[in-house]
């Protein structure tokens, strides 16, 4: 349980760290959160609990893959922001284009023999 503990409060500082570096500095803020301290974290973590080095290559597969439909919302966000959509809207309509774009990687890697 307190592995778990540990788990949960290290990914959450990270993100509280992005927040608040990210509310006095956009850009530095911004550099933080594009690392992929989540994903190797993620990693160390499946490592410990498995040890299989097969696990952790298919993680990081698959998160290569998984990364890419959600790139457009970064581009679409400040877009819209900037046009006049409101921040709430904006976010929803494109967590849902995301999680379309999902679907579609997902369905077109299949049709090409790759599986996630």
């Amino acid at each position: 349980m307190l592995y778990l503990v540990i788990k949960a409060g290290l990914s959450g500082i990270i993100v509280m760290l992005v927040s608040e570096v990210a509310r006095k500095f956009p850009g530095f803020g911004a550099l933080i959160a594009s690392l992929p301290l989540i994903s190797v974290l993620g990693m160390i973590w499946l490592w410990r609990d498995t040890a299989d080095t097969d696990r952790v290559a298919v993680h990081a597969f698959a998160t290569f893959w998984y990364v890419l439909p959600s790139l457009p919302m970064f581009l679409l966000l400040p877009l819209l922001l900037k046009r006049g959509v409101g921040f709430w809207p904006s976010l929803i309509g494109l967590c849902l284009l995301t999680s379309l774009l999902y679907l579609v990687m997902t369905g077109l890697l299949g049709r090409a023999g790759i599986r996630l």
